[in-house]
């Protein structure tokens, strides 16, 4: 699916909450934030015959990169908000091969992810809101893993394809104090054993004022997808999280 057929989905569903939400209340609230996810990555590629593996730190990462962006974005009125969030990882790097036939793995990968979702504020109790939703998770990678030859001839294997998942989600927030606060949000996806994705992210809130706040904390993100080739892409990202939201 193309990015604007994304967006052209996340849209129509922003419609569905605007129409009802106006005619209750026309005071919406949004917010924009520029973040940096540092993780340990880790790409395979499974063919009928074998299984090709690579894993990259964040500080390896940065080494390698050739480009990177990470935002995200939503929009509230009441009891309805709409999040979207957009990653693009674009990255090549050499590293020693776990088999010691090979005389190393290339990696090249490029990776874009988008998640967007509606929810709906479904409990809320003195400094605790919950908010339950579903949207969609959009994929698109260019991945290359490559064996060089040693005491064995070389293997490749590629994953070249764009896919999206439904999801579900879900967020807590929790207010301590005037300025310290607390996200979590899980959502899970594809539903097969072909097709399943999920992502966890923990973070903590400081407000700076009533406009900007700094976030810190933790992401997951995690998925496994059968591609049209038949061979199975799987790709998680893992560690900490830094980020600025300006609200208006």
């Amino acid at each position: 699916m193309k990015p604007s057929s994304i967006l052209t989905i996340l849209t129509f569903c922003a419609g569905l909450v605007v129409g009802p939400a106006r005619a209750q209340q026309s005071d919406w609230q949004y917010a924009a934030s520029i973040y940096l996810f540092m993780p340990e990555s880790t790409t395979a590629i499974t063919t009928p015959t074998r299984r090709l593996e690579s894993t990259l730190s964040f500080g390896d990462a940065l080494d390698n990169l050739d480009m990177a962006f990470m935002g995200a974005v939503s929009a509230s009125n009441g009891r309805w908000s709409v999040l979207a969030d957009y990653m693009l990882t674009d990255l090549s790097f050499g590293a020693p091969s776990p088999d010691p036939a090979f005389g190393g793995i290339n990696t090249t990968l490029k990776l874009q992810i988008f998640n967007g979702y509606v929810t709906y504020r479904a409990h809320q109790t003195g400094d605790v809101q919950v908010d339950l939703g579903a949207g969609l998770r959009w994929m698109d990678t260019d991945t290359s893993l490559t064996l060089l030859p040693g005491t064995s001839p070389q293997i490749s294997a590629a994953a070249n394809e764009s896919w999206v998942d439904p999801v579900i989600v879900a967020r807590l927030r929790a207010r301590f104090s005037d300025r310290w606060s607390g996200t979590a949000l899980v959502d899970y996806g594809g539903f097969s054993s072909d097709d399943e994705t999920w992502q966890v992210l923990l973070t903590a809130d400081y407000e700076l004022n009533a406009n900007w706040l700094l976030r810190g904390g933790y992401r997951i993100i995690s998925a496994d997808h059968r591609l049209d080739n038949g061979n199975d892409f799987e790709f998680e990202q893992s560690g900490p999280i830094l980020g600025v939201t300006y609200r208006f």
